[in-house]
């Protein structure tokens, strides 16, 4: 078991990673302060871990549970009503916990509905899939997809722990083990150097589902996720690395219908065009353009634009997110590799050369 801490003040909170615990009580009771818990899950994850978490809840005077759809197209407003709904039933008070047992869709729901009932209450990740694992459980983001723009309608809300039982990955489907991994590869490009050759080295066996090498790809991530947080709770300027190719990535999700792409898949994608667009301003060679490509093709990812989605397109998505401020796009480019930039210069036509030079028609 490693064991880390997001330095926030009054709001830290523990990382806690390792094998077999998920029912074990000694973990989460710590952080329920109070004697009412609301579980959100999800149908696909809830016949596979729900049993488990509950065992180690016995005794909680009110313990529900919220089952929602799986999948990014039911991260909305409709569907994060269901969670008020059962709340509000249930009578659940100020003191209550809520925990979001599933990947980053249900951790960023749960973690909006703990950041809006009754005006806050606490919430527990423990997330099951490997892009929650490594990236989304971590620093306090939630929101909820608009049509128009993916996680525009959302809160800074920190958790009160977040418990990462590597075991929950025997069961991730293959698909799911890539997307997550473009988020272990992204840690390595933007703030951590060795890391990136670590992860060239060790593909394969992160691909094999090696445990060890899973665990120590983990703790890297979320320990540099943690320091960047720290260091900028509410993306006031730091924390934008965090970002890399996720404003390219977000755009293909909205454009192409959030669910058709993974997340992961997305911001694979979106991250070539971000080394590209670092490219053509003369930061970076080619060659690591090229490392990059051949390991998303060895995680099986993308490293192209949708077949049919213009750079016009993308351009227009672009301009509805959270990275436009006083009408500039800002994007994270790389100036060398560990060496993330927040840009907001770049020229219009040399972005649309680079979504061209990505397969963007």
């Amino acid at each position: 078991m490693q064991r880390l801490n997001v330095e926030l003040g009054a709001r830290s909170y523990p990382i806690i990673i390792g094998s077999g615990f998920l029912g074990a009580p000694q973990q989460l009771l710590p952080y329920i302060h109070g004697r009412q818990v609301c579980i959100v899950t999800n149908e696909t994850v809830a016949p596979l871990y729900l049993a488990k978490l509950i065992e180690a809840l016995q005794g909680f005077n009110k313990l529900d549970v919220v089952e929602l759809p799986d999948g990014e197209a039911f991260k909305n407003l409709d569907t994060l009503n269901r969670i008020f709904d059962v709340l509000l039933e249930k009578r659940h008070n100020r003191t209550t916990t809520l925990i979001a047992l599933g990947g980053g869709v249900v951790g960023d729901m749960c973690g909006f509905a703990a950041a809006c009932y009754q005006r806050g209450v606490n919430f527990i990740q423990v997330p099951t899939t490997l892009l929650a694992l490594v990236d989304s459980s971590v620093g306090g983001k939630t929101g909820v997809n608009h049509p128009l723009g993916k996680n525009m309608i959302g809160a800074f809300h920190q958790p009160r722990l977040v418990l990462a039982d590597t075991d929950t990955l025997n069961t991730l489907p293959a698909r799911e083990l890539s997307a997550g991994l473009a988020e272990v590869i992204k840690y390595g490009l933007i703030c951590d150097k060795p890391f990136f050759y670590w992860i060239e080295e060790n593909l394969q066996r992160l691909l094999n589902r090696e445990p060890e090498v899973l665990a120590y790809a983990i703790e890297r991530c979320c320990r540099n996720k943690a320091d960047v947080v720290a260091s900028d709770e509410r993306e006031g300027g730091r924390r934008a690395i965090l970002n890399f190719g996720h404003t390219f990535g977000h755009a293909i999700e909205a454009v192409q219908g959030y669910g058709n792409w993974l997340h992961g898949e997305a911001v694979a994608a979106g991250m070539v065009m971000a080394l590209e667009l670092s490219r053509l301003r003369g930061d970076i060679d080619n060659d690591l353009v090229e490392r990059l490509r051949q390991m998303l093709q060895i995680a099986g990812l993308s490293q192209r634009a949708p077949v049919g989605m213009s750079a016009a397109s993308f351009l227009q998505s672009m301009q509805i997110d959270k990275k436009v401020l006083d009408g500039k796009l800002r994007l994270i480019l790389l100036q060398a590799l560990g060496e993330a930039v927040i840009v907001d210069d770049t020229p219009r036509e040399m972005i649309m050369d680079a979504l061209r030079n990505c397969g963007a028609e």
